[in-house]
């Protein structure tokens, strides 16, 4: 895959999903942070059911340091493994007031160390709420990357590593929107609708699966 070939795909992309950005609701940093620890299997717009009612009564760490995994959880329930989800959050929070203040962190090594806290939901972090070039790699982003040829890595750290090296840094928080979109609404694991795709000439997947 040449740089040249990549940014062609991030233009088509582009053009497919000029509306393509993070669909979880959130009105702070730290909101961002448990609405995605709680997507981790989970669809978005479930997890905008559920925030859209707990961030009314909780949405600071200290409220959350406070709770018990009781009180959380009926908030959290239909988000699926809520048992873990609720303490992760519990102690992220409890983390945040006692090591910064009650403030989310902008950096990826700081944000790395708290409870539930893996690369991905980090990266989400620091791209969306707070705009800093990050590579959150997904189930959607890994598939469309691989299907497009844009990375044959066999871990998400690989797949986030090509995907640095072939754009610039300045496109790297667009380019994770686009590819979650495509791979939601037009490249899905199962079915991907190749009809209606811009990328078919630039496909790889496309070209060796579909048109043999």
């Amino acid at each position: 895959m040449t740089k040249d070939k990549a940014l062609e795909i991030y233009t088509q992309l582009k053009t497919m999903h000029p509306d393509a950005r993070c669909e979880l609701n959130f009105t702070t940093p730290f909101e961002l942070l448990v609405a995605v620890i709680l997507s981790a299997q989970c669809t978005d717009k479930r997890v905008n059911i559920a925030t859209e009612k707990l961030f009314q009564v909780y949405n600071t760490p200290e409220q959350y340091a406070a709770l018990t995994l009781e009180e959380l959880s009926p908030y959290i329930r239909s988000c699926g493994f809520f048992n873990s989800k609720g303490k992760n959050i519990i102690a992220m929070s409890k983390e945040l007031v006692q090591k910064y203040n009650g403030e989310v962190p902008k950096d990826l090594d700081k944000l790395t160390t708290l409870a539930g806290v893996g690369r991905k939901t980090a990266s989400v972090v620091l791209a969306v709420a707070f705009d800093i070039p990050a590579m959150p790699v997904d189930t959607h982003v890994n598939r469309v990357s691989k299907r497009l040829a844009l990375s044959d890595g066999n871990t998400v750290k690989k797949v986030e590593e090509d995907l640095k090296d072939l754009y610039p840094e300045e496109l790297w928080n667009s380019l994770h929107h686009y590819l979650i979109f495509h791979g939601r609404y037009t490249c899905s694991a199962r079915k991907p609708d190749c009809g209606k795709c811009l990328l078919k000439q630039n496909c790889a997947f496309y070209q060796n699966e579909v048109t043999k």
